[in-house]
């Protein structure tokens, strides 16, 4: 629903644009599937003022590639994302930090479909 919202619609909150929204995600699970919906919603969402995509946001907070983030560094990541802006902040909060860490504990034991 977040990509449908993101690519398609605006921030403007009723009953009729979650209406589009939920049409507009059933479409978008039909013709992409989860994991191609999943990897387009991670290029394109905002990870802070101005930082969009895992990649833009790997290079903003930790200055690496995407795919050299840390175990730790992609929970902290994962934890921005509903509210990036107001993370971005204080990216390194008690709050950030603490539930990151349960993120990363639980990457080791997560099965990937």
């Amino acid at each position: 629903q977040q990509l449908a919202k993101n690519l398609f619609l605006s921030s403007e909150r009723n009953f009729l644009r979650k209406g589009e929204e939920f049409v507009i995600t059933f479409m978008l699970e039909g013709i992409l599937g989860k994991e191609r919906i999943l990897g387009v919603y991670l290029n394109n969402v905002e990870w802070g003022e101005g930082v969009f995509g895992a990649q833009a946001a790997s290079r903003h907070y930790f200055q690496v590639e995407a795919s050299q983030l840390s175990a730790m560094q992609a929970a902290r990541l994962a934890v921005m994302l509903p509210a990036p802006k107001r993370f971005e902040q204080q990216p390194r909060s008690g709050y950030i930090m603490s539930r990151s860490g349960v993120i990363a504990a639980r990457m080791g034991g997560a099965e990937l479909p």
